[in-house]
């Protein structure tokens, strides 16, 4: 039987944990109720940067084809997915009344992931999707292996060695903890824990920096019939912006690891250089950048926001720059103004083509 041909992409498998003690402990019907909620809330979040193969049970199996989709996107949705998941947990904690177990229990709930780059064969059986392969089953083997044990956190995120290898991602300058999973079968299986808690505690805690329409100097909005995933990866690769920034010659990342706050890009233009600081990075939200450069007054007083907004019919991104307060915006401010309404136009124009080939 031909077993087709095999695709290679990123496999990403999302459980719940706590889930057997939870349903065990709890009224059947009401905690069916909340998992299915949380799942949901799960799935919402990996889509459609991913593509859902199905649920399974407590858990969700997804897909996404190694050409349509960046490292730096990869950890983005998995911390994006575990932020939805943990704020839902808590408004559905804080608005119930009922003490029933199956609420009062909610908070024992918690969420790992498990990330692996490999082949598979996607197969369609009886009006299903069904993704096989040796790669599908070491993943779900992972999932069931001793990675937690080593953070002592139900939270994380598992990332097979080679995976990670494959992104050019450093998992020492990431903060992840190195472990091996061991197979009869397939010998030792190295992989890195990230400490998804952590990530939690300190979104929670970091300020935001968001330029809002009060304090622009320039607002500007454009509307594309291309989903947020795809606004926000034009707005963050490297590789895509210069092709949309007018005068940026070459963007080059000054900070190892992923993209993120705290990032130092230098922006080319030409023989000259911008200075540009990530101040806040909410992944399918909003960036907020700043810069350094001769003539802006103090270091990073130019802001810029950039806020995406899904639609119904894709997106709206608005752009908001904040001038550095000082005599230097009436000097460069139209300029600048002009450059960024007509860099907007040309965005516009290149998300509206990618959609379409994306369609």
């Amino acid at each position: 039987m031909d077993m087709g041909t095999p695709d290679r992409g990123c496999l990403l498998f999302a459980d719940i944990t706590g889930y057997t003690a939870y349903m065990a402990g709890t009224e059947l019907m009401h905690a069916q109720d909340v998992v299915a909620d949380l799942l949901e809330t799960i799935v919402d979040a990996i889509e459609p940067i991913f593509t859902l193969s199905k649920l399974e049970g407590d858990a969700a199996f997804a897909y996404a084809d190694a050409q349509a989709i960046s490292p730096t996107m990869v950890m983005d949705t998995v911390e994006t997915a575990y932020f939805a998941f943990q704020k839902r947990l808590r408004d559905v904690t804080h608005s119930t009344t009922c003490e029933c177990n199956a609420c009062v229990r909610i908070p024992n709930l918690d969420l790992k992931f498990f990330i692996h780059d490999g082949e598979y064969v996607v197969r369609h059986i009886a009006r299903s999707e069904e993704l096989t392969g040796p790669d599908v089953i070491l993943l779900h083997r992972l999932s069931k292996g001793t990675s937690g044990d080593v953070i002592g956190k139900p939270a994380y995120a598992v990332y097979t060695a080679s995976t990670l290898e494959s992104m050019a991602m450093d998992p020492t300058i990431l903060g992840f903890v190195p472990n091996t999973e061991h197979y009869d079968d397939v010998g030792d299986i190295p992989v890195w824990v990230q400490d998804l808690e952590t990530r939690w505690t300190f979104e929670q805690e970091r300020n935001r920096d968001f330029i809002t329409s009060a304090q622009a100097a320039f607002e500007g909005v454009i509307e594309t019939s291309a989903p947020p995933h795809l606004v926000w990866e034009h707005l963050t690769n490297p590789l895509l912006r210069v092709l949309w920034q007018k005068h940026v010659t070459g963007v080059n990342a000054q900070t190892e690891g992923r993209m993120g706050v705290g990032n130092v890009n230098h922006c080319m233009h030409g023989e000259d250089v911008t200075i540009e600081h990530v101040a806040d990075w909410r992944p399918f939200k909003y960036i907020t950048t700043r810069y350094e450069a001769e003539g802006f007054g103090q270091p990073k007083a130019l802001g810029f926001t950039y806020q995406i907004d899904e639609t119904e019919s894709g997106t709206r991104l608005t752009t908001r720059i904040q001038s550095p307060g000082d005599e230097t915006w009436a000097v460069m401010g139209e300029g600048l103004s002009g450059i960024t309404a007509d860099n907007s136009e040309h965005l516009r124009v290149l998300l509206d083509e990618a959609a379409g080939s994306d369609a």
